[in-house]
């Protein structure tokens, strides 16, 4: 009896014990200028499947965080990465670049970055589906306006998209989060902030959209204003609206519903 015990506690372990693998590495970018820090995590199952590859969500975080912010904040997101066989990647953003290629300052190219730069070295070191219908993007907060922005402007690189609590929609907020350092000052420059707001781009009906936010959010209003254009201009989506701020919290939540989101996309393919 005491063996069988010991048998289904080591049992125990082991299958508790499986968890995603983080990694840490330093992209040495041309068009930043820089290295720039990124976060992958893999399944457990990664190391062991010599054929098999994996879909992509790349995770874009807020303004003022940096590439380790989901996975220090969000108690779940390796268990996540886990229950859907995902590879999350997890971008650094720099403190405030808004992921724009900005007009006026040459080492905050962070579009060009993303997609001609971070999205070729993830493919060519990672077991990846490289191809838009096994590649997502995501954010919070200045990185829901990042996942928006990048997956309208490059439906030939990512099939689905989501925002949670996204700056969809920059022109409001002309004095905040540095927005004027990225593209000028909103009463010089106005075009340049209208054509790179989230809320003016070209969605495409043949992308997974996901939008949510929390309705004591301060983004609430210009979320809510990209959901009624979606309608008008028929483009299906999935928006969602639930008691939270913009905080942790409600971000702990929302990451969940889009690792299902996304993979409810990705198995269709």
């Amino acid at each position: 009896m005491k063996k069988i015990f010991l048998l289904l506690v080591f049992c125990f372990i082991q299958l508790t014990g499986f968890s995603a693998t983080i990694d840490s590495l330093q992209i040495n970018s041309q068009l930043l200028k820089r290295k720039s820090p990124v976060v992958i995590v893999t399944p457990q199952t990664y190391a062991s499947s010599s054929e098999k590859r994996f879909p992509v969500i790349y995770f874009l975080h807020g303004y003022s965080g940096n590439a380790r912010s989901w996975v220090e904040s969000s108690p779940d997101f390796q268990q996540l990465v886990d229950q859907y066989q995902i590879i999350a990647v997890c971008v650094d953003g720099g403190y405030d670049s808004w992921y724009f290629d900005s007009p006026i300052e040459p080492t905050y190219q962070y579009e060009s970055y993303i997609t001609k730069e971070l999205i070729p070295f993830i493919d060519q070191k990672f077991k990846t589906k490289a191809e838009p219908q096994g590649r997502a993007i995501s954010g919070l907060s200045m990185g829901g306006h990042g996942a928006m922005y990048l997956g309208t402007r490059h439906p030939e690189l990512f099939g689905a998209m989501a925002s949670m609590s996204g700056g969809v929609d920059i022109v409001p907020f002309p004095n905040n989060w540095n927005i004027k350092g990225r593209l000028g000052k909103y009463e010089e420059n106005k075009a340049i902030w209208e054509k790179n707001a989230v809320i003016n781009q070209n969605f495409s009906p043949s992308q997974a959209i996901l939008i949510d936010c929390g309705i004591d959010d301060f983004f609430i209003g210009v979320n809510r204003a990209l959901h009624q254009k979606l309608i008008e201009n028929k483009i299906p989506h999935e928006y969602t609206e639930r008691p939270g701020a913009h905080n942790w919290k409600y971000w702990s939540v929302s990451v969940r519903n889009h690792f299902y989101f996304f993979h409810s996309y990705f198995k269709n393919f």
